[in-house]
């Protein structure tokens, strides 16, 4: 069974509210369990005849002008890693970068923190911000489009 099903069946369980789905598909078997959480989240546990491997579904919260194709074209600076999205080091500063500033080679964009430590992501390229793409408390995926940089 492919991701996209999976992704598709764990979307079912958390918006219909149901507590279980089990599917079975050739020897492939499926069982998913909504965990019950504020946020709708189910637990896969994806069973073959190998090795059982169980993985936490992501919540039903998705970002989609995230995922969108960005407008502006020029270098996109992505995500090194999974983890929450900061333009500034905290809420009362100013933000490391805003749209039309000009940036250096080394120069802080953003902070992401993953696993309670802050990672100051820095560009790889001199240019013009034109674009961000996240916005500021956002969760983001390894090596999803952050800024575009022209």
């Amino acid at each position: 069974m492919d991701l996209r099903k999976l992704k598709t069946l764990i979307d079912l369980v958390s918006e219909s509210g149901i507590s279980e789905l089990e599917v079975n598909e050739g020897e492939d078997r499926v069982r998913i369990v909504n965990a019950g959480s504020p946020a709708p989240a189910g637990q896969v546990v994806y069973a073959n005849p190998a090795p059982v491997q169980a993985m936490q579904a992501a919540p039903a919260v998705a970002a989609p002008a995230a995922e969108e194709a960005p407008a502006e074209t020029g270098f996109v600076a992505r995500s090194p890693m999974v983890g929450t999205f900061y333009r500034a080091p905290n809420p009362e500063s100013p933000d490391f970068v805003k749209v039309g500033d000009t940036v250096k080679v080394g120069q802080t964009l953003c902070i992401i923190e993953a696993m309670k430590l802050l990672n100051e992501i820095e560009s790889e390229q001199a240019g013009v911000i034109k674009q961000i793409l996240c916005e500021n408390g956002q969760g983001v995926e390894f090596d999803q489009p952050l800024f575009i940089i022209a």
